[in-house]
């Protein structure tokens, strides 16, 4: 017991003691900044189902026959290069609150669907009319940046944004004729992920008979550092 209130003593003492002596060194702090436009690669069908029912098999059953039949109604189509991924499954007890009060009338499952294929594929429109065919479904459609190609770019961004804090804190220590730059703490600023360029409902696509024209904007992909410096 002795040795811990000890250490917690020491503790206690030391902490003041580094800020104060982090508060002596001399520093500048520069920021680092790099950015890259790129052209969403990715094209996402966001689908939401919900089906009720008295019993839990009732509303799984009616909801996993939705899920089949977006499956198969896809593969009809003979769709190149896409994956459909069924995820956030889940069964609740369908409570109503009525009045104040609640009551439980059977059961609600849902489960959402993506299908994520390339933003250049030529088959969205089957996409469309693959989920058309397959039932009552409404979706959201998401163009943006794959996981992989953020990845594939984080390395240069960041190398890009040292080197600008580098050469800012280069260009005051020249200017102030400060010697013996050398880097004394590092920060990043966590990653950004850039928003869906284009997001559209399934009530208000488009007619059976017209193609999916869609033109996307670049997105911009960033890389932000604060560098202090001691001399």
């Amino acid at each position: 017991m002795k040795t811990i209130f000890g250490l917690l003593m020491g503790l206690m003492v030391s902490l003041p003691l580094a800020a104060q002596q982090i508060q002596q060194v001399p520093l500048i702090e520069v920021e680092g900044y790099a950015e890259r436009k790129v052209a969403p690669d990715e094209a996402v069908f966001f689908i939401s189902l919900e089906e009720k029912g008295l019993k839990v098999n009732d509303a799984v059953s009616v909801l996993n026959r939705k899920t089949q039949n977006l499956s198969e109604a896809l593969k009809k189509e003979k769709i190149r290069d896409y994956k459909l991924v069924a995820d956030n499954y889940s069964v609740d007890v369908n409570r109503i609150y009525r009045s104040g009060s609640a009551k439980d009338s059977g059961y609600v499952a849902r489960q959402n669907l993506r299908i994520i294929t390339t933003a250049t594929n030529p088959d969205l429109q089957k996409i469309v009319e693959g989920i058309q065919k397959s039932g009552d479904m409404s979706y959201n459609l998401h163009f943006g940046v794959a996981e992989a190609t953020r990845k594939s770019l984080e390395n240069t961004l960041l190398t890009e944004a040292l080197k600008d804090a580098e050469a800012k804190a280069n260009l005051i220590g020249t200017t102030l004729n400060l010697k013996g730059l050398r880097v004394f703490h590092v920060t990043m600023e966590p990653n950004y992920r850039p928003q869906p360029v284009y997001m559209m409902n399934a009530k208000a696509a488009m007619a059976d008979s017209e193609e999916m024209l869609i033109q996307t904007d670049d997105q911009t992909i960033t890389k932000r550092v604060y560098v202090k410096y001691t001399y």
